[in-house]
């Protein structure tokens, strides 16, 4: 129990420094926005206030997420990480909309982009926070199996390339004079901003409809079962999904008739062991057959 609190805790500390990091560069891009006139910078402002409010709700599924199974939940509450995940992708596609709606009035209505070592400078400060930040998230997403804090890694990830594609486009600008640079950067950091949201969605949503553990973790169960050969005839019926990061794992395997209760319990605690060591966060349900094992008709 100690352990499970001291995770929840690492992954609510983690959660509350991007909504710091984010509700910090949210005013500076602002800030540099108005100054600089640039909507490739205003872009990235509405762009990170999508992500603070990505955060927000990363932080609380997180909370939410690491109770423990009650009455109403049996399973846990797992899976309001998979639904924290695919409202944030949600809302980055609005932040894409958004920004190509301001960048299409740029186009039409082109005007000068001032303060530019501002404008420039605030881009590289984003960047280089979003960098440390999202490291530092993604981190413990991976440690954790959290999908919530890996969505909100990679919306930290992607304002990294965002922040010095606007930048790279501002100093162009400034070499170039040419002024629809700034809202084709824009509308290229939307572009960008649709593909995060929607590799995010994707993933999020799949263990809604109970979708099965990867390929890999599958693979490695069969190696796992391969390696009791010895003690059991076959295994069959394997199923696996996840919730959250909850996994859950069951199958059936075949034992000789004449084990004890005691010793086929002893091989099922042995590979659901083996499983755990390998894969975190599992719940493994084995049923055990005879090896004459028959369904008689009703």
């Amino acid at each position: 129990m100690s352990m499970a609190m001291s995770d929840s805790k690492k992954k609510t500390k983690v959660a509350a420094l991007s909504i710091f990091s984010n509700a910090a560069l949210i005013i500076l891009k602002i800030i540099a926005g108005v100054l600089s006139g640039s909507v490739s910078i205003l872009s990235e402002a509405i762009h990170s206030s999508m992500d603070l409010v990505a955060s927000l709700i990363a932080f609380f599924s997180v909370k939410y997420s690491s109770k423990p199974a009650d009455k109403d939940h049996p399973y846990g509450h797992g899976k309001i990480e998979n639904i924290s995940g695919v409202i944030e992708g949600l809302l980055i596609f609005v932040a894409a909309i958004l920004i190509i709606i301001e960048a299409a009035k740029k186009i039409l209505y082109p005007s000068e982009i001032k303060q530019t070592t501002v404008a420039i400078s605030v881009m590289v400060i984003a960047a280089v926070a979003n960098f440390f930040v999202s490291r530092m998230i993604y981190r413990v997403a991976k440690e954790e199996d959290s999908i919530a804090l890996e969505a909100d890694a990679l919306h930290l990830k992607t304002d990294i390339y965002t922040s010095l594609g606007v930048g790279v486009g501002i100093l162009l600008i400034q070499l170039t004079g040419v002024k629809l640079l700034d809202p084709i950067v824009a509308i290229l950091v939307a572009c960008l901003i649709i593909k995060e949201a929607w590799e995010l969605v994707s993933t999020a949503f799949k263990p809604l409809l109970d979708g099965k553990l990867s390929d890999e973790e599958e693979e490695k169960i069969l190696q796992i079962l391969n390696k009791y050969g010895g003690q059991i005839i076959d295994f069959h019926d394997l199923r696996t999904r996840r919730a959250g990061n909850a996994k859950f794992i069951d199958f059936h395997i075949t034992v000789n008739k004449r084990l004890t209760v005691e010793e086929s319990h002893h091989i099922c605690d042995l590979i659901e062991k083996d499983i755990d060591e390998q894969i975190v966060n599992t719940n493994v349900t084995i049923h055990i057959e005879p090896d004459d094992f028959k369904i008689t008709g009703q």
